[in-house]
């Protein structure tokens, strides 16, 4: 059994140093993997829409708004392999549809347009005149013309977004590199700037969070534990932030659970002020509810004086994916358990 579940967290001459080097040894970092998630593209998926783009512009020397949107039409994957061609997110291509083409793309939209293609990747299409398919057609729109018009800045100090090997000078760049390839040196210096896998991380970082709130929802559902799983930015009676899992309710509360992934200390240090302040809040309340965090990531590993203040806002209770099977049997919600 973990040593913090066992000591006195009253006793003023507590060591604390054994019981951080207890956490930080089952912290784990969870950057180097990460959620596949249903729209994630694999490689031959991506191929297949390159290869249609390319054949509809015929290599790349006749790029249009007609023989990119026949491509999507085909194989509407290839809507981001062009956008993966002009190097945009989702939301700055559709700031450059709306400035260029006078069609309102909003950031949500362009969001939910990338995925939805995403996700049906090779379900062929055909554009319309919805709300949806106008959007679309103005984001190629405003593709081609960025394109065809390359790094076209002359300030020194100013780097133009398409001032890569295949788009520095438009389409004439694209073509001997969809011909030749590029040499790997040239690949490993845009994947520099770019981080590898960023876009799909970015796209994942709901999943990649919710890896703890899951693994809190299957104990508590496994002993059949009522829970109250608060919303994004819910506002709940009592609480200036609501925790993030109240048990059974804000009614009768037996135990609040704060949980939290991070790989980023400055994220967790605000994570361990949301606990104290719970902690606060309780006993300001004369409330006996257990106060408990639920952590994992690299994050919570940087600063020992953090994690001794979270061992003494929760009285230890301090889990990590490692110690969650305990969540139950070492917190008052065992009062609570039906199975």
């Amino acid at each position: 059994m973990p040593l913090r579940f066992e000591a006195n967290y009253t006793d003023p001459t507590l060591a604390y140093e054994p019981l951080i080097d207890e956490v930080f040894a089952e912290l784990k970092s969870s950057f180097v993997e990460m959620p596949r998630g249903d729209g994630f593209v694999n490689y031959p998926t991506f191929e297949r829409g390159y290869q249609e783009l390319k054949r509809s512009t015929e290599a790349f020397t006749n790029v249009t708004n007609e023989t990119v949107e026949a491509a999507v039409e085909a194989t509407p994957i290839a809507f981001i392999v062009f956008r993966a061609i002009l190097g945009f997110t989702p939301p700055e291509w559709a700031y450059l549809a709306t400035e260029m083409t006078g069609v309102a793309v909003d950031q949500g939209a362009a969001r939910s347009i990338d995925r939805n293609l995403r996700v049906q990747p090779l379900r062929a299409r055909s554009l319309g005149t919805t709300l949806t398919d106008r959007r679309i057609r103005a984001m190629i729109d405003a593709g081609v013309k960025t394109l065809h018009a390359g790094a076209n800045t002359a300030v020194p100090t100013i780097l133009h977004r398409l001032d890569k090997a295949d788009t520095k000078e438009g389409v004439k760049s694209l073509q001997p590199v969809a011909d030749l390839g590029v040499p790997y040196p040239v690949l490993l210096y845009e994947r520099f700037l770019g981080r590898p896998f960023a876009s799909h991380r970015d796209s994942v970082s709901e999943l990649v969070g919710d890896v703890v709130e899951g693994a809190i929802k299957d104990v508590l559902s496994a002993a059949k534990v009522s829970f109250r799983e608060a919303k994004r930015a819910e506002r709940i009676t009592g609480f200036d932030q609501a925790p993030d899992f109240i048990i059974p309710d804000e009614f009768n509360p037996v135990a609040l659970i704060e949980a939290k992934l991070t790989e980023d200390d400055g994220t967790a240090r605000d994570k361990v002020a949301r606990v104290q302040r719970l902690r606060a809040l309780r006993d300001e309340a004369g409330q006996t509810y257990d106060v408990i965090a639920c952590i994992a990531g690299r994050g919570f590993k940087v600063r020992r004086e953090d994690m001794r203040r979270l061992l003494q806002a929760t009285d230890g209770k301090v889990f990590t994916l490692s110690t969650m099977h305990l969540l139950i049997d070492r917190t008052r919600i065992r009062e609570y358990r039906s199975r």
